[in-house]
């Protein structure tokens, strides 16, 4: 019996689940977990998670605190509490995400970090276990190279160019992750045109990414996100990591046509990449002059800060 493609996709990839719900998570079984405000805010509105949110709420309102000091701890209380969960699930990492109105503060990123890898080792668990998510700002950035300087490992997430890609590399940073299906979707709205596969601008700039790096020797690894349909995640199958939702999950466990790597170390040595080095005021105009980045990071940033709010309103609700 032949293998599906999210069987033979594993051979070459590890496979993250992108979501905050635990049965697809035990239905898929990813090596790893992320998470993100919108994820969890859907999840947190879902019955059969509600008592996390009101355990967070009890255990916080034990400890004396009050108005926003109150609701800021319930905040983090709830994306811990649902790490915790993750973490019986998946062999791996989770990703837990630092509030994306922090997004242009590093003191305050690094901050909340420390409090968020607090938690966990006091659960029990240790740092290597967890990556701290971060906006793909050039604060978040600098945040980051502090805190893996600290050994505290980060996702730097809503990446969207190679200037970015190429900053978190700099930084030393663990993890990124391109937002694919972002790209796609303002290529398409630019152009009116669609793209399939090897034309998918998302898949494009992942794999000139994945080729500097691996040309240059970085450690830092690459995990594709945000998808559109699956014949973005076979045409970046050999990517260091993909996360991908349930519902193309759900596709790829369907189906028993033949996989292949797509991207390899022999593709990026081979690659026309040339070293580059950027200081602040480069990755500033670089990403000025990259109108899609420039507007997707704006544009996400906005709205997982949004979907902060709305899960800050569902705890005011609990509070009462």
């Amino acid at each position: 019996m032949s293998m599906n493609q999210l069987d033979q996709l594993k051979q070459f990839t590890t496979v993250v689940a992108d979501t905050g719900d635990f049965e697809s998570m035990k239905t898929y079984r990813p090596q790893d977990a992320t998470t993100n405000p919108s994820l969890i805010l859907q999840a947190a509105a879902k019955p059969e998670y509600r008592h996390l949110v009101e355990q967070a709420v009890a255990e916080m309102k034990a400890t004396g605190a009050t108005g926003a000091a109150l609701t800021e701890s319930i905040l983090d209380r709830i994306l811990i509490l649902f790490g915790l969960e993750i973490l019986k699930i998946v062999p791996g990492r989770v990703s837990t995400e630092v509030d994306a109105r922090l997004s242009f503060d590093t003191a305050a990123t690094i901050a909340k970090a420390h409090q968020l890898i607090a938690a966990y080792e006091a659960e029990g668990h240790s740092r290597g276990r967890i990556l701290i998510k971060i906006a793909s700002t050039w604060e978040g950035i600098k945040a980051a190279e502090a805190l893996e300087k600290e050994g505290i490992h980060c996702n730097l997430t809503l990446l969207f160019s190679f200037a970015q890609a190429v900053a978190c590399a700099e930084a030393g940073v663990q993890l990124i992750s391109p937002f694919v299906g972002r790209i796609l979707d303002w290529h398409k709205a630019a152009t009116g045109q669609d793209y399939q596969g090897d034309e998918d601008p998302g898949v494009i700039s992942v794999r000139g990414i994945f080729n500097y790096y691996k040309k240059f020797g970085y450690q830092t690894e690459v995990m594709g996100a945000s998808f559109r349909n699956k014949g973005e995640i076979l045409a970046l199958a050999g990517c260091d990591l993909l996360t991908i939702s349930p519902g193309l999950l759900a596709e790829l466990q369907a189906s028993n046509e033949p996989v292949q790597a797509r991207l390899t170390a022999a593709e990026a040595a081979a690659s026309d990449h040339e070293k580059i080095t950027l200081n602040e005021s480069d990755f500033r105009f670089m990403m000025n002059e990259d109108a899609m980045a420039t507007e997707k990071t704006a544009h996400g940033i906005r709205a997982f800060s949004a979907d902060i709010v709305k899960l800050e309103k569902l705890v005011a609700e609990i509070v009462g």
